[in-house]
């Protein structure tokens, strides 16, 4: 067992408990998908996350603890701490999971983790106890004890103290130990011995914990539950080498495991939670919150090693061993499935996924004497395994005392894996000698065959021949493997023979000579060997001794030196002889068993073959005897016929010419034998000089191997050398590093001082000076001013008598005070940028919680609706046509729910997408803004920032003070409504006294007033809708929707800005999606199906265009002509014949005279076949020429014949955009930019008919879809959904710039300021930049609108902006934009100095 640590991170589960039965009654959905097989789940339509375990909603409870506890429950006997903790919003299973939460009739299968942990735990304990019983082993001891805190209002609370008073102060403490762990002083400890006490103390602190009821939980917890169960285990120790007789050593394990149920986190509007209740729940998620700051402390890389706050709440206190610590940790999230939870769902979620990045410190908890001899234990393994090596010769310890592998190792491990592969290699081919012997055998059996059959053999003829082919060929394998071993023996003992003469021996044996007789040589040779190896230890024991007399008898160290360096040498050279003569026993005895070895293979083969002999010597003697016989018997016979004698001779003589046969063949082998026995000779000298040229090569091996030994030894001396070269210049160069720090320091101190001192000198000049007029007004300039003056930055001096006559400030505070109005600007708008990601996000979260109320109004009514028709149903079919006006009821709630439904789903589509956004903006450090201001630059951030604080207080006080005024007049007016009701109430009811229908009228109003009016979407009024409702409509959306262009009043701030808003156009009930301008003139288009036409001298909208299919997404004015796109058609309205539609321009290339595109109440988008949606039209300069995006191509019209001419094909995705200029051989430039990230250019000459392709392609394209593109002179700008900005030149045809992340969201419009030189761009939020169209430098931004931008326009002297938020802005640029391009350039000029 090992004490040392381990990085374990924390592990997170995540658990949907199942839909209530009140959500599926209510309509909810499930906005949770699991995926199957992946610990992944999807939010929403496409935000994931992943955990290290999920169980969906039929997950059950024994599966979520199998994963989760049961192997932190074997983790404690081994002494290591676990907390297991619940965490989610409340109502969503978390005491469930845990099992703190006991209900009487509650089964088996439903425990949670607790119970089912208490139950591991002593189940393990007697395992433990019955395997060291058996084993014969002392049993192991445990102490089991437990505690039960609640945190209750930030209060630790004793749950066994049965006489606890919640209102009175908790006297518990929670203290740290030496090594940082937690514990507590003052809490009940129940000592524990069995499963059922345990259990009794669980239900006793379950019992007293404190839970309320809110609106979203019937039975709420409202407090942090912690069940620790302490386990202390005596053991004896697990060792591998214990000898028998020593006494057993016994170690002491600790742990500790925590069971978490935190109490959920919770909205006040959502519990309804008042009074005490809701002072639970503040204190609830300030607990939750202090949490989620330490998690993300822990669990953020960057914040690592900042301070984590363990000490903002006792929660996170008693926790910090588990997040952080000494702890192996699983988070469970619950979370609920239904779309009504979303917003905590994902807070949940978010709040998992930053748990997973945790690290904690797991290590064993041993008292000391066990971990001391725990290390003590390993550290003797390790040094015996060492011991091992070296014995073995796998280590070696070099001259310089530096360790290494020894090369006989190396070689070892590589042998051995070239010895199995070769075995592989060797049983592959084994196996396809096996396989072609089959074959063969197969194909001559085969072959035998056909022969037999042509002859008229049978088919047992045919198996015996394939049995004795089969045999023949098994024959044949056996002896060329004898003659390959035969063959390998006679190879082995030439060697043997010449190494005998290698090594002093008699002359080379010949290989006629007897194996015996090489034996008996071969041990005589041994026997020598051994006795002068004997002589050789003898002298060197001799010469030992004599040498230690000649020491105690001579002290002399001069005359002795010599002698001992011959006497050492002389040693050396014993020592070599000994070595050689030691390889050469080894030698000699390996060749000595090798021999022997063959010659009993060779003894056995001799028999084999002497076996075989007698057995065909046998063979022969008895063919040669039936031979005789028949030759007697066909003498001696004296009946029978001819036939018959010729029938038995002729098969007698062809057996004897078959054995003829195999006679010869048997002859002519022992021929070829007998040849190979001449040819002998000649392969022995062949082999001989093989042998030779072999030793040779060996030779040369062992010279070359020792020059690289020399080689190598130089070299590592060489490197050696250099290496403590380079340690000695780094040793100096530190050192030089270490001085030039020290001298910096100095540097730095003097400078300090210096500065103190002049400080001081001007400080007492001025007071020596005489007070005049300038000084008078200087002491009159503001704070932040003197501020300034008197406070330079660090690293810049001045003296007094630089400043300038006039008291004006100094370059240096210029340049300090720019940099801080910089920083102050960047954490300016970062705080508005929150504040409007919060603002939209709460807005958001209201519309949906709306969208939610609506659907369960919508729900309930439906359900009533759906029992009152089945109430008719029973009825009979008399009540059939009473129900047809049901049935469409149910009809239009369920379409209703349907489009709230959608509308749900796209409300957290944005949530998620706005999240999102959040954290990408949080990438932004302000800690590091602020941390690298000076002391200047924070006075000057404090300053603003009080300003701004006392600014954003004095607005909410005042808003504050205009709501309370609104809400008195509005009680007054309601007040003043209801006693006018009442009055013409009762002037109604005397006169209903004699008219009857009044009456009855009155009783509907009065049923009426208690009923709920809802709002009912798009879909119910398509159902309801009929000609006089909609004459109605028209008429009072014409009453209304007039519309007006409003001057906007100059603030303070925007007098300054290099953008003003000067007028706002309102007067559309929904997003305006296009815009066009004159001078005179303004074109909006908008979601509402309408285009109306503004005067901009009146400042009053003109007309209307209504008629529209859906939204008009794109406008163009060209002399008295309105082009107006809506889905795939073209309106062409003449404004001089009281707006006219006179044309119907389709994306097919179709016309049709007058106005037969009828307005469609509903909101789906239908196009016919053939047709695509029109995206964008753009005219030519001369107006004779309109280009309409439809599709993957652009439609070409002829506008003098009102004729499609052709199209511009080439992209492969939709056009989004095009722009269209003129070239100068008046050739239009059609710049198209796709969905496919391209952009395109079309050379159009007049009167070109067909498909035209692109004259060039822009590249490098987008990383995304082009929203929006812009001419200017020579050059064009482009803007895509990729948040970039990119600049091209339309002569040389290239990328001149580009801005990667111009916004934070799509570029959807560009436009060029009149008159200046700057680019305005429009973003998906709302916000408009400014850009120097030669530099793409930025100029300034500012946020334009709410909502997101859809276009702009310009005429010659304003900017015009339409956005979602039903509004059309009108802008001016003050001064063309001069001044701020000067200012730029100056402040650029300064800091560059």
């Amino acid at each position: 067992m090992t004490s040392g640590q381990d990085d374990s991170s924390v592990r997170v589960a995540l658990r949907i408990r199942p839909q209530l039965a009140r959500e599926k009654i209510e309509g909810c959905h499930i906005c949770t998908y699991v995926m199957p097989g992946e610990p992944q789940v999807i939010l929403g339509k496409d935000k994931s996350f992943t955990y290290d375990y999920m169980f969906d909603m039929d997950s059950q409870q024994d599966t979520i603890y199998a994963a989760c506890t049961e192997k932190l429950i074997e983790g404690c006997f081994e002494g290591y701490n676990a907390t297991v903790f619940a965490y989610g919003q409340t109502g969503s299973g978390k005491t469930y999971t845990m099992g703190t939460g006991f209900d009487v009739n509650i089964e088996e299968e439903e425990l949670g983790i607790i119970p089912r942990a208490v139950h591991h735990l002593f189940k393990g304990i007697e395992q433990r106890r019955q395997a060291a019983q058996e084993q014969g082993c002392p049993v192991p001891e445990f102490k089991i004890n437990a505690q039960f805190l609640e945190l209750y209002n930030e209060e630790v609370l004793d749950l066994f103290e049965s006489t606890r008073d919640t209102k009175q102060k908790s006297h518990i403490k929670i203290h740290e130990d030496a090594t940082g762990g937690i514990y507590t002083v003052g809490v009940t400890t129940r000592n524990v011995s069995s499963e059922a006490e345990m259990m009794q103390c669980l239900k006793l602190g379950a019992l007293s914990r404190t839970t309320a009821s809110t609106q979203m939980n019937v039975q709420s917890s409202r407090s942090h539950a912690i069940f620790t169960i302490h386990l202390c285990q005596v053991r004896v120790c697990a060792s591998d080498n214990v000898s028998t007789g020593s006494m057993d050593e016994y170690e002491t394990l600790t742990a500790k495991f925590h069971f978490v149920d935190l109490a959920g986190s919770e909205r006040l509007k959502r519990t309804g939670a008042t009074g005490d209740r809701a002072k639970e729940g503040i204190s609830i998620n300030c607990g939750l919150l202090a949490l989620g700051n330490v998690i993300s402390a822990l669990g953020d890389r960057s914040k690592r090693s900042s301070h984590v706050p363990y000490r903002d709440s006792k929660l996170t206190r008693l926790l910090q061993d588990s997040l952080g610590g000494n702890s192996q940790t699983v988070m469970i999230a619950c979370i609920s499935p239904s779309d009504r939870d979303f917003m905590e769902t994902l807070n949940t979620l978010k709040y998992a996924n930053r748990a997973r990045n945790i690290k904690n410190k797991v290590m064993v908890n041993q008292d000391k004497a066990s971990q001391q001899i725990s290390a003590l234990r390993t550290e003797i393994a390790r040094l015996q395994i060492e011991l091992m090596e070296y014995k073995t010769g796998k280590r070696l310890t070099g001259e310089d005392g530096v360790e290494s592998f020894s090369d006989m190792f190396h070689e070892n491990s590589m042998l051995q894996t070239e010895n199995s592969n070769l075995r592989v290699r060797v049983k592959a081919m084994q196996e396809t000698i096996d396989a072609q012997r089959a074959r063969l055998t197969q194909l001559i059996s085969d072959q035998a065959n056909q022969v037999l059959a042509r002859a008229g053999g049978t088919e047992e003829i045919g198996n015996m021949i394939q049995g004795y082919i089969k045999e023949i060929e098994d024959f044949r394998a056996k002896l060329l493997e004898s003659e390959a071993v035969n063959e390998h023996l006679r190879k082995n003992l030439t060697r043997a023979s010449n190494r005998q003469s290698l090594y002093g021996g008699p002359a080379l044996l010949a290989p006629e000579k007897e194996t015996s007789d090489i034996i008996e040589l071969a041990k005589k040779d041994l026997e020598k060997l051994k006795k002068r190896e004997k002589k050789k230890k003898k002298s060197d024991h001799e010469e030992g001794e004599e040498e230690e007399d000649e020491e105690e008898e001579e002290m002399d160290v001069e005359d002795s030196s010599d002698d001992s360096d011959s006497e050492s040498d002389e040693k050396e050279n014993f020592q070599a002889d000994l070595a050689n003569i030691t390889c050469e026993i080894a030698i000699k005895q390996k060749l000595i068993d090798e021999l022997e070895n063959s010659q009993r293979r060779l003894h056995t083969l001799k028999q084999q073959y002497e076996q075989k002999l007698m057995m065909l010597q046998c063979k022969i003697r008895d063919t040669q005897l039936e031979r005789d016989r028949v030759l007697q018997n066909m003498n001696t016979v004296e009946t029978g016929t001819d036939d018959k004698s010729r029938k038995i001779k002729a098969e007698y003589e062809k057996k004897l010419s078959v054995m003829n046969k195999e006679l010869q063949k048997l002859q002519s082998a022992q021929k070829e034998h007998a040849r190979l026995l001449k040819n002998q000779s000649q392969y022995e000298k062949q082999l001989k000089k093989l042998q030779m040229d072999v030793a040779e090569m060996k030779k040369t091996k062992v010279r070359l191997m020792k020059q690289m030994k020399e080689q190598q030894e130089k070299n590592r001396m060489n490197e050696s050398r250099r290496n403590r070269e380079i340690a000695s210049l780094k040793k100096d160069q530190r050192k030089q590093e270490h001085q030039l720090k020290l001298l910096e320091a100095q540097k730095r101190q003097q400078e300090l001082i210096l500065r103190r001192k002049t400080e001081e000198v001007t400080a007492l000049r001025r007071q020596a000076r005489p007070t005049s007029g300038k000084v008078i007004r200087r002491v009159n300039v503001p704070e932040s001013v003197q501020d300034s003056t008197h406070r330079p930055p660090s690293g810049r001096l001045y003296s007094s008598g630089n400043a300038a006559p006039n008291g004006t400030r100094r370059t240096v505070g210029i340049y300090s005070t720019r940099i801080a109005r910089n920083k102050w600007q960047s954490l300016e708008r970062r705080i508005t940028d929150v504040i409007m990601q919060r603002m939209t996000i709460s807005n958001m979260e209201a519309d949906m919680n709306r969208l939610l109320k609506q659907r369960e109004e919508l729900t309930k009514r439906k359900e009533k609706v759906i029992r009152k028709r089945e109430r008719l149903d029973r009825e009979g079919p008399e009540a059939e046509k009473a129900a047809l006006p049901l049935n469409e009821e149910v009809d239009a709630l369920t379409a209703n729910i349907d489009y709230i439904n959608d509308s749900i789903a796209d409300c957290q589509a944005n949530i998620m997408q706005m999240e999102e956004t959040k954290e990408e903006g949080d990438t932004v450090d302000i800690s590091a803004v602020i941390g690298s201001c000076t002391l200047t630059e924070a006075r000057f951030l404090l300053d603003h920032f009080m300003s701004m604080a006392i600014n954003k207080g004095l607005q909410a006080a005042q808003r504050e003070s205009q709501v309370k005024v609104m809400e008195g007049r509005l009680k007054q007016t309601e007040i003043t409504s209801a006693t006018q009701n009442q009055l013409l109430f009762h002037m109604l009811k005397e006169k209903a006294e004699f008219n009857p229908e009044l009456d009855a009228l009155l009783g509907n109003a009065l049923q009426g007033n208690d009923s709920v009016c809802l709002e009912p979407s798009p879909f119910s009024r398509r159902k309801t809708y009929n000609k006089s409702q909609a004459a109605a409509d028209r008429a009072k959306v014409k009453e209304i929707k007039q519309g007006i262009i409003n001057p906007v009043p100059p603030t303070k701030s925007s007098r300054s800005a290099t953008l003003q808003c000067v007028h706002v156009a309102e007067g559309h009930s929904k997003a305006v999606l296009c815009v066009d301008c004159t001078d005179d003139l303004l074109f909006t288009g908008s979601k509402d199906r309408t285009c109306k036409v503004w005067n901009l001298v009146t400042g009053q909208e003109i007309m209307s265009l209504a008629g529209h299919p859906n939204n008009v997404v794109s406008v163009r004015y060209s002399s008295s002509l309105v082009f107006t796109v809506s889905t795939s058609y073209i309106k062409v309205w003449d404004i001089r014949d009281s707006a006219k539609c006179i044309r119907i321009l389709t994306s097919s290339g179709q016309v049709t005279v007058g106005d037969v595109c009828a307005s469609n109440t509903s909101r789906t988008v239908t196009i016919p076949a053939g047709e695509n949606q029109i995206n964008q039209i753009a005219l030519n300069p001369n107006g004779t020429v309109l280009y309409a995006a439809a599709g993957n191509s652009v439609r070409v019209w002829d506008l003098r014949r009102f004729a499609s001419t052709g199209k511009l094909t080439g992209h492969l995705g939709p056009v989004m955009c095009l722009t269209v200029d003129q070239s100068g051989n008046n050739q239009d430039l059609v710049i198209t930019g796709s969905k496919d990230h391209y952009i395109k250019l079309f050379d159009v000459t007049e009167g070109s008919l067909g498909s035209i392709g692109p004259t060039h392609n822009f590249e490098p394209p987008h990383y995304d879809g082009i929203e929006s593109l812009v001419v200017q002179g020579d050059i064009f700008f482009s803007g895509s959904r990729d948040n970039g900005i990119k600049k091209w030149d339309l002569d040389r045809k290239d990328l001149l710039q580009q801005v990667p992340n111009a916004h934070r969201d799509w570029v959807c419009a560009l436009g060029v300021v009149p008159g200046s030189p700057a680019l305005l761009s429009g973003c998906r939020g709302g916000v408009l930049k400014l850009w120097h169209t030669d530099t793409l430098g930025t100029l300034g931004e500012l946020k334009g609108h709410e909502s997101p931008i859809n276009g702009i326009s310009t005429n010659s002297s304003h900017l015009f902006t339409a956005s979602d938020d039903r509004t059309v802005k009108i802008w001016r640029a003050r001064g063309g934009l001069d001044s701020t391009l000067e200012a730029v350039d100056n402040a650029d000029e300064v800091a560059s100095n």
